[in-house]
C-alpha cells in the first residue's frame, strides 16, 4: 500500500500525511511541483521527527510518476469529490496507490482518466470537502483493514 500526493500545496497537511505514512508503515510519493519548499518549517513541524521514519519517493512530474507506476503495474486509486463510488464500497489491494490531489484544485482530468478507480468519501450536502490529511487517514485505514496490511514492525 502506498500514498501519493499530487502537487500538494499546504505543508502542514503534507507533513501530517507523511507522519501517518510513517506510523502505519506505508511508502509516500510526492508528485512535484509542490506548492511549498519541502524544507519549509511548517512542513517539518507537522511531520515532526517522523519524517526520518517514512520512505518518501519524489517524482519530478505527473508523467514521471505515471511512467514509474505503469512499470511497476500498480493500481491507482484516486480520492476525489468528483467521484460517485463511496470509498467503503471498493475492494482494495495491497499494491494500490491511494492518491490525493492538491488542496486548492484537486487533480487535472488527465489524472482522473489514468486512475483505475475514483472514490468519494460521502459527506453532508452543501459542504465542499474533508481536509486532505483527514481523508488520507480515513482511506488508508480502510484500505489497510481490508488487506490486513497493518505492519507495525
Amino acid at each position: 500500500m502506498r500514498i501519493a500526493l499530487y502537487q500538494p500545496d499546504i505543508p502542514q497537511n503534507t507533513g501530517t500525511i507523511l507522519r501517518l505514512a510513517a506510523c502505519l508503515g506505508v511508502e509516500a510519493h510526492i508528485i512535484e511541483p509542490a506548492g511549498f519548499p519541502t524544507s519549509d518549517r511548517a512542513f517539518r513541524r507537522a511531520g515532526m521527527d517522523y519524517l526520518d521514519r517514512v520512505t518518501i519517493r519524489r517524482h519530478a512530474s505527473w508523467a514521471a510518476f505515471e511512467a514509474w507506476r505503469r512499470d511497476e503495474q500498480l493500481r491507482l486509486v484516486l480520492f476525489t469529490t468528483a467521484a460517485a463510488r463511496p470509498y467503503l464500497d471498493h475492494a482494495y489491494g495491497s499494491g494500490d496507490i491511494l492518491m490525493f490531489g492538491r488542496e486548492s484544485a484537486g487533480v487535472p482530468e488527465t489524472v482522473h482518466q489514468a486512475a483505475n478507480a475514483r472514490l468519494l468519501i460521502p459527506m453532508r450536502p452543501g459542504l465542499r470537502s474533508i481536509n486532505v490529511a483527514m481523508a488520507a487517514a480515513m482511506a488508508l485505514g480502510e484500505a489497510l483493514r481490508q488487506t490486513n496490511g497493518f505492519s507495525l514492525e
